[in-house]
């Protein structure tokens, strides 16, 4: 079993329609260990050994946050500023992070219309985390496409909020049971739940068991 860690931030829990649920309900899953930076760091006094050895005993990191001002919000940008050091995460000597899966789980207020060249954010969401995407290359992890939930403010009235949580659990299975097709994900632009499954017996995972197929869906975001 792969090691899973979760780093979930955000800074404005109390208003969260989705977000907060789907870190409930990971919190409970075996075998993955959760970590609330907000909760943990409430002045940004990062203990940044503490945080490295946790990188270093996990095989998954994930960052789980909503789209602040089209990035991150401030204390992960903290986070990665002081925990990701030259000669930790990459330089010289800095390959304690080579080879880990890097997952991005990411929810937003706008509709996915408006994450695209001709609407109103002007860029794709993929493109707006290029930063993340090209630190998880720099420290030598392999990036997986983003797992997001567009207009999550609407999703408890239109019944996506469920079926998000629920995929979002199986595919934290699938990452800690070494079975999702990495294959078949490395080639898709973002993650959701609306398609038909993936993973096949011919799958590529992290080690040579053949995995079996997992209920999490994937999208190619248009």
């Amino acid at each position: 079993m792969a090691r899973v860690l979760i780093l979930f931030a955000h800074p404005g829990q109390r208003h969260s329609r989705l977000n907060v649920r789907m870190a409930q309900e990971a919190r409970r899953l075996d075998g993955v260990t959760f970590v609330d930076l907000y909760a943990d760091y409430p002045r940004f006094n990062i203990d940044i050994d503490a945080e490295q050895a946790r990188l270093v005993a996990h095989d998954v990191i994930i960052f789980q946050f909503p789209i602040y001002w089209y990035s991150v919000p401030a204390l992960l940008k903290e986070w990665q500023d002081l925990v990701l050091e030259y000669g930790f995460a990459y330089g010289q000597s800095g390959s304690k992070l080579a080879g880990k899966l890097f997952l991005p789980v990411v929810t937003t207020g706008g509709a996915q219309d408006a994450y695209r060249e001709e609407g109103s954010n002007h860029f794709r969401l993929r493109t707006l985390l290029s930063p993340l995407e090209q630190t998880a290359s720099l420290c030598g992890m392999r990036f997986l496409p983003p797992f997001a939930l567009f207009s999550a403010h609407d999703s408890a009235a239109d019944g996506r909020g469920d079926l998000h949580i629920a995929a979002y659990l199986r595919l934290l299975s699938a990452l800690r049971d070494e079975t999702l097709d990495l294959d078949a994900v490395l080639r898709l632009e973002l993650l959701d739940d609306d398609l038909p499954l993936i993973g096949t017996s011919h799958a590529s995972t992290f080690s040579d068991t053949p995995p079996s197929p997992i209920g999490i869906t994937a999208r190619i975001s248009e």
